[in-house]
């Protein structure tokens, strides 16, 4: 299957699945999201993967967060509908049935983060940098990062 934003690779028994936007930082927009839902699927049906390291191209972002050309301006509907359809994407990942391990490597912040969060287990570089800088806008994270986020940590951490 040819793809624009993703390259899916596979060896020894790993899928290698590469958010290839690095221009951008790998920011995700709906395209690189569907490309993602299709290979978390693929991955899903191959037995002959047991693990997927989900990764992002270039040196300095896994993921920088969602594409902000794509944010929907001033219509609550659509952007409630977006969220919900991409929401579905990280659901599908959490619930692979496989191993899934994000390989941080730089920024790896809003989106990006709740990306990391859907997986399984997380490894960051030394110099990844990791956050949700919507929270600071007054924004809440799209993708069920808030309650990801407090599975992964616990409340009472959450709210320090």
């Amino acid at each position: 299957m040819s793809r624009k934003n993703i390259i899916l690779k596979k060896e020894n028994k790993i899928g290698f699945i590469t958010l290839n936007r690095p221009e951008v930082y790998n920011a995700l927009n709906a395209s690189l999201l569907g490309e993602l839902g299709e290979a978390v699927e693929e991955v899903k049906k191959d037995s002959d993967i047991g693990v997927v390291i989900l990764t992002g191209a270039g040196e300095k972002a896994f993921v920088s967060g969602a594409d902000i050309s794509e944010i929907p301006a001033s219509n609550a509907i659509l952007a409630w509908a977006t969220s919900r359809d991409h929401q579905s994407i990280l659901n599908q990942l959490e619930r692979l049935g496989k191993p899934s391990i994000a390989a941080i490597n730089g920024y790896c912040l809003g989106g990006g983060l709740e990306l990391a969060m859907a997986c399984t287990l997380r490894i960051a570089s030394e110099h990844a940098k990791l956050g949700l800088p919507e929270l600071g806008l007054g924004l809440i994270p799209g993708y069920g990062g808030t309650q990801r986020l407090t599975r992964l940590v616990g409340r009472g951490k959450l709210l320090k």
